[in-house]
């Protein structure tokens, strides 16, 4: 006889279903840096994305705030395991701004003001899944939570949500970040508990 009975399901999951393994929901809004907050007038503001030939496309705080803008609604994760349920942001889809961008690459490596830097498929800012946003629940961003703008990739791990985004380089080879270097997941993907290297 099996260890496991047929039909055994396991122990029922507890909360909301949205809620990856591992994760526990919180009201707040927990402020986590790896250094200083950044503080970058609107008008010193830039964002560039830089194609692996060197070709710069740029915007201005004014060009960005002239694009069309989204406000999703989404569920963000953070890797040290605490969950906020339907967030709202307001900010520009990649997609826009990358509408004229000719690349060959597959990755992106995405840089902060302040030196932080974390890495994506650049399938992963595309197809709807990743703005610049620059409001939270109707409210300017904060710097502490990445103002005047950040990077919003909702379906992975919040690290890869860039604060205080200033530009992505894209890349023919990927190229680790700041906590990828530091033993943190190459991908983060919150479903698969994908926190450290080697899970």
């Amino acid at each position: 006889m099996g260890i496991v009975s047929p039909g055994f399901q396991g122990r029922p999951r507890r909360g909301d279903t949205r809620l990856p393994p591992g994760q526990y929901l919180t009201e707040g809004f927990p402020v986590l840096s790896a250094g200083p907050t950044p503080r970058i007038p609107t008008d010193r503001w830039e964002f560039v994305i830089t194609t692996e030939t060197g070709q710069e496309y740029r915007w201005s705080w004014a060009d960005l705030m002239a694009l069309p803008s989204e406000t999703p609604t989404v569920d963000i994760h953070c890797v040290t395991k605490w969950s906020k349920l339907g967030t709202i942001w307001q900010g520009v889809s990649l997609d826009t701004l990358f509408t004229e961008v000719d690349s060959a690459a597959d990755f992106a490596l995405v840089h902060s003001y302040g030196g932080y830097t974390t890495n994506l498929p650049l399938e992963d800012l595309l197809d709807g899944q990743a703005w610049i946003a620059y409001r939270y629940e109707g409210e300017a961003l904060a710097p502490e939570h990445g103002g005047p703008a950040r990077l919003l990739v909702p379906h992975l791990y919040f690290w890869k949500s860039a604060k205080w985004v200033r530009g992505i380089q894209l890349l023919l080879t990927d190229e680790p970040g700041f906590w990828e270097t530091a033993g943190y997941h190459n991908y983060g993907d919150p479903w698969r508990e994908q926190r450290y290297q080697g899970d």
